[in-house]
Formats: structure tokens, sequence, C-alpha cells
């Protein structure tokens, strides 16, 4: 069983603290290369969390098992065999997706991301800590490369889910913004990609640092002039 707090650790340092994408900046390839789009990014995304909660399982079952010497090419199989699956899953059911992902879905299996969780938790843990560390790490990656690409497809094109029907036939992108937007196309460069991807990190710092400072000042003693000035109130 895992407790609540072990729970609320690893979901905060998995869609925060130690997110993989703004503060261990690991999948940078795949990150800026295909956050062209929501749609790309987020599938992307859906299947490296596929890869990564499975993976963990496997190698946290079997750690035991596995000797020491020989455990980084035994990861690399497994995560090469589950790739493979998710591989042939998109390029049977969702191949025109599949086409436009091409070498991104493949070269999960070198992704430092999955590797990393690998070593460094699954190896140490539990199955079911293990598996929520893996979806908890494959969300954060989720909702950063989602947002990513939701900006970048927003300034280049004025667009959101460009290519959701590829995903859901049937279905449109939204035109957010109008119709006669040239767009902006440095968004949808790799050097957008850097320039966004650096303000997405110094937001996450400002937000840390002010909580910090906020935690520092809840915990500071009170000043002696204020305490005096609280007792005189008192009486």
């Amino acid at each position: 069983m895992i407790s609540r707090s072990e729970l609320s650790s690893i979901a905060y340092n998995g869609l925060w603290k130690q997110n993989t994408g703004l503060a261990q900046l690991l999948g940078l390839c795949p990150l800026l290369a295909i956050s062209t789009n929501t749609v790309n990014a987020v599938m992307l995304s859906l299947a490296t969390l596929l890869v990564m909660a499975i993976a963990n399982v496997a190698v946290a079952s079997l750690r035991h098992l596995i000797p020491h010497e020989i455990r980084i090419p035994v990861f690399i199989l497994i995560v090469a065999s589950l790739v493979t699956v998710v591989d042939l899953l998109f390029n049977a059911w969702l191949h025109p997706l599949y086409v436009i992902l091409g070498i991104f879905i493949p070269l999960i299996v070198t992704n430092c991301i999955v590797l990393a969780r690998v070593e460094a938790f699954a190896a140490k843990n539990p199955p079911l800590h293990a598996t929520l560390d893996g979806i908890f790490m494959g969300l954060g990656l989720l909702w950063v490369l989602a947002l990513l690409g939701a900006l970048r497809e927003l300034l280049g094109g004025g667009t959101l889910f460009e290519g959701i029907d590829m995903v859901l036939p049937g279905t449109h992108a939204l035109q957010i913004l109008p119709a006669d937007y040239p767009g902006f196309l440095l968004a949808t460069l790799p050097p957008g990609a850097f320039i966004l991807l650096g303000c997405l990190i110094a937001g996450k710092n400002w937000i840390d640092l002010r909580a910090a400072a906020r935690a520092k000042a809840q915990a500071a003693p009170p000043k002696p002039e204020a305490a005096q000035t609280a007792t005189a109130a008192a009486r």
C-alpha cells in the first residue's frame, strides 16, 4: 500500500518539483521538435506516459532478479519492447498521425526521461510506487508539452487542436484568432520553441521563489515591535 503523504510527494514531484520539462530539462529533442501544435504534443506525451508507466512497473517487479552489472541493457530491452508495441499501435490505428510523429515514437527508447526514472526510481521502489511515479512524471511532461504546443500553434497560426481529425474523425481545429491572422513564424521554428520554453521555466522559477518567500515569512518569529504591539492591544 501507499500512504497519502507518499502519493502526494510522488504527484508533486512528477507534476511540478521534478518536472521533466521544466526542472530536469530531459527529453528536449521531442519536447522542442514535435510541439509545433497541441495534438502532436499531447499524443507523443501520451505514448511516452504509457511506456514509462509500464516500464516502471516491469522494472520494479523484476528489480531483485536483474543483476546490477547488466541492468542498463535489460532496462533498454524492456523499454524497446514496449515502444515497439506502441509504435505498431500508432501505425495501425492512427496512421496519419504516425506519419507525422515519425522517428520520435521509436526514439522514446532512448528518451532520457524514461531511462532516468527507470534507473533512479523504479529499480529501487515497489511496483505500485514505481507505476505512480511513471504516471505522474508522464503527466508532468504532458501538461508542459500541451501548453508549449498550444502556445506555438496559437502564435504561429491562430488555431488550436490542428490535426485533431486524425485522432477524432469528424472534429475540426478551433480558429481562435481572426482568419486573416498572418501568423508569427518564429513560434513554429525551433528558436521560438526555445524562447517559449525559457519563458515557462522562468515562470516556474518565479512561482517557486514566491512560494519559498511566503513560507519563510510565515515561519519567521514575529518581530519584537510587532509582539509588543500585539501584547498592548490584547491588554
